[in-house]
């Protein structure tokens, strides 16, 4: 990964990144982050955001209601000692991401292939791409999230190669006002602590229309910000990460 030049977010069309135009790791070397706007139309989101609160039952509870999944995510269960229970689960978590949101996980790891110019199958045992909904008036959106690299889903070997890791956002409810997706010019050097002089440091607000989706380095220093306004905020999320060898890529929630 090379030093980004400037903190800013690069911006540009998915027909760019799909033809080859422009290249995402390029991108990525020199920026904090990459928007696509309207990768989903207002259309899709409108009725995936339908069908995500028509599967509410099965929606996942984190860290005592701070947060909801439809989908099981590696990182809440990892900090919540629940590991054993996000592997036992996996193959009904697909299939309730599934039933609801119908081609949301293969189009997710579609794009994953398309960016990296080659095949991006699901981790074997693991969860697909699922959905993160962060509820309106509640703690988070007061708050806003933990800062944090995206790197418990990668391997010891993984991280000290410092193999190629990707992370997708997309968009599905934005929040009223706020809610960005902070990305600060720090990444990943061997420890999970947030830097001390990060206040000093430079960072960019990815924000985010219905339907845009961001892409960042999985190494990247990031924090959704606090929001505002009786809409929750959820958006799809999907992970992706280079083998060890070298040679594979695989995904994951």
């Amino acid at each position: 990964m090379a030093a980004p030049t400037h903190a800013t977010l690069a911006e540009r069309p998915w027909e760019a990144l799909r033809s080859g135009s422009s290249d995402v790791f390029e991108l990525l070397d020199t920026h904090l982050g990459v928007r696509v706007p309207g990768f989903l139309s207002r259309e899709s989101c409108a009725h995936f955001t339908r069908r995500v609160y028509d599967g509410r039952p099965f929606w996942i509870s984190d860290f005592g209601g701070v947060q909801f999944s439809l989908g099981r995510a590696w990182y809440t269960h990892l900090e919540q000692d629940r590991e054993d229970e996000y592997f036992a689960q996996a193959r009904t978590s697909d299939a309730q991401v599934e039933r609801f949101l119908p081609g949301l996980q293969a189009s997710l790891r579609d794009a994953i292939a398309t960016l990296v110019r080659a095949p991006a199958p699901q981790r074997p045992g693991w969860c697909g791409p699922g959905v993160h909904i962060f509820p309106a008036g509640q703690w988070l959106s007061h708050h806003g999230g933990d800062i944090h690299f995206d790197t418990e889903g990668l391997s010891d070997e993984q991280c000290q190669q410092g193999s190629r890791a990707l992370t997708l956002v997309l968009m599905l409810q934005p929040p009223e006002s706020g809610g960005a997706l902070r990305l600060w010019d720090v990444t990943y050097e061997g420890s999970d602590d947030v830097p001390d002089e990060l206040p000093q440091r430079s960072y960019v607000d990815a924000n985010y229309s219905v339907g845009d989706l961001v892409i960042l380095d999985s190494y990247r220093l990031h924090q959704i910000q606090p929001f505002t306004g009786p809409k929750d905020r959820i958006s799809a999320t999907a992970h992706a990460a280079l083998d060890v060898s070298g040679t594979v890529w695989e995904t994951w929630f």
